[in-house]
């Protein structure tokens, strides 16, 4: 099939775009991964696209003491090659790795991949485990949103219409925090059956801080909160990871589909957690 009739804009700035937006039925292309094949297929019919590929203040990565912040329209190939992100942020760049394939992470965006909030996506859940915020701006002005709240369901967000994701901001982790991360598709590329992504800090040799999430879990990325609090003041040698395996699971909501039950989903993410916080604690890292 081919697109309904639209009207193109190429956005020249931050303003213009969130001007465009506020004019009506307008929706935003930034790497177009999701949204051509909704355009061919009919699935989504604006009156107006706006294409922000020109929008150089939406792209790069800014990292500080304070955290990192990346812009919208950052390629996912980009992140792979960041050498400061590299340092600062090895969760999301071990996540980004398995987003997609290397032609798609090629025009993929990290903005793209947030907004479309697919439940089984890398992204949305590392967002939401290392506690990063999502900057959003309108011609009424910025509003900052937890990853946590910002997914309401499957592809359903918290965004409004005349709204662009202008930033995704993560808060500081240690260079020594260890990455955890384990993920189940049935091809590598696909979007997973299973996934756990997140980090844990060990200082003075106990827990300080964890942040985990699932995907492909529930219908919104889940935060792994019970088990975050049962990990934290504990020495890695004091836990049993199969014992805080359950309490992950009970954060979650799977559900049957055409790919895998829910009973299936349950199963896998038990050893799944077990195997990623066991490899987690056995990195090397400063204690």
């Amino acid at each position: 099939m081919k697109p309904a009739p639209f009207d193109y804009v190429g956005a020249t700035s931050i303003d213009d775009a969130v001007a465009q937006l506020a004019s009506g039925d307008a929706t935003v292309i930034a790497g177009g991964q999701t949204l051509m094949p909704l355009l061919a297929l009919r699935m989504s019919m604006p009156l107006t696209v706006v294409d922000i590929n020109r929008v150089a203040d939406l792209r790069g990565v800014s990292v500080s003491d304070q955290g990192v912040r990346i812009g919208a329209m950052t390629r996912q190939a980009d992140l792979l090659t960041d050498a400061a992100l590299a340092g600062a942020l090895p969760p999301l760049v071990t996540a980004v790795r398995h987003v997609g394939h290397h032609q798609t992470r090629n025009r993929g965006t990290i903005g793209g991949s947030l907004v479309f909030a697919e439940p089984a996506a890398e992204m949305p859940a590392t967002a939401v485990a290392l506690g990063a915020t999502l900057e959003l701006r309108s011609a009424g002005g910025t509003r900052n949103v937890a990853a946590e709240t910002f997914y309401l369901g499957p592809y359903m967000t918290d965004i409004v219409p005349d709204e662009l994701l202008v930033a995704v901001t993560f808060p500081a982790w240690p260079r020594h925090a260890r990455t955890v991360f384990r993920e189940v598709a049935q091809r590598p590329g696909d979007f997973a059956l299973v996934g756990l992504v997140g980090a844990v800090e060990i200082e003075g040799g106990a827990i300080a801080r964890a942040g985990l999430a699932w995907f492909g879990m529930g219908p919104t990325p889940m935060r792994a909160r019970q088990a975050e609090s049962a990990l934290v003041g504990r020495a890695p040698g004091d836990i049993r990871a199969s014992e805080i395996a359950e309490l992950a699971i009970a954060d979650t909501d799977p559900f049957d589909d055409v790919h895998a039950t829910a009973e299936y989903r349950r199963e896998v993410g038990r050893r799944v957690f077990a195997q990623a916080l066991t490899a987690a604690l056995a990195q090397e890292g400063q204690a």
